[in-house]
């Protein structure tokens, strides 16, 4: 059995932006989909119901165009390079989709992910296939890995915190849910702490 497991959500964590927010300024819905996003966040509507709705809103994109928007998100560079050091006991669990993340995780992170799935024809977005509950992730893991490292921000992380032995509420980018926080070890706002931390962490 492995020592150390490293689970990250990815929007707003890892990265320095949303990104559904970002592909949305391509359509113009920036500020519908920023809402969204926001009221998602903080728990206000499910996750899965909102996801379902801004990607009905951003499906007329192509794939492809997605995929260069998202090459182009700014990254905590810290946490990147944490990640890259340590690829392979490190995951990204994310609710968002594989089409359109997978390639930004793979190259630039180096490391296993879990996410939502979509189904597609050509470059086009048909629907989703499945919506990843981010317990299930940590639950795959379980009997990999001695202890299994939490580290997110929003309502949506709160049921792998749940699952996870130590958890990081991050707050680099935004304020951690209140929920979130009190299932938390730590609680860090800043980015080269976080990185401190997690090196500590390390077996």
């Amino acid at each position: 059995m492995k020592k150390v497991a490293f689970c990250f959500d990815l929007d707003g964590t890892v990265t320095s932006q949303e990104i559904l927010p970002l592909i949305s300024k391509e359509i113009g819905l920036h500020e519908e989909i920023n809402l969204l996003t926001q009221i998602t966040l903080k728990g206000l509507i499910p996750f899965q119901t909102s996801f379902k709705l801004r990607v009905k809103l951003l499906s007329q994109i192509s794939i492809t165009r997605v995929k260069n928007i998202v090459s182009g998100v700014a990254l905590q560079q810290s946490i990147k390079e944490f990640i890259q050091n340590n690829s392979d006991d490190c995951y990204i669990v994310t609710g968002n989709l594989d089409v359109w993340v997978g390639d930004l995780i793979t190259n630039e992170l180096g490391c296993k992910y879990f996410s939502s799935e979509a189904e597609y024809e050509g470059d086009k977005l048909i629907d989703l296939k499945h919506i990843l509950e981010k317990r299930s992730a940590i639950s795959s893991l379980r009997d990999e890995y001695e202890t299994i490292v939490t580290i997110g921000d929003s309502m949506n992380d709160c049921s792998m915190f749940e699952l996870g032995d130590i958890g990081i509420a991050y707050g680099g980018v935004h304020e951690p849910v209140e929920s979130l926080k009190k299932m938390s070890d730590y609680v860090v706002y800043d980015e080269q702490a976080l990185s401190v931390l997690l090196n500590n962490l390390l077996p």
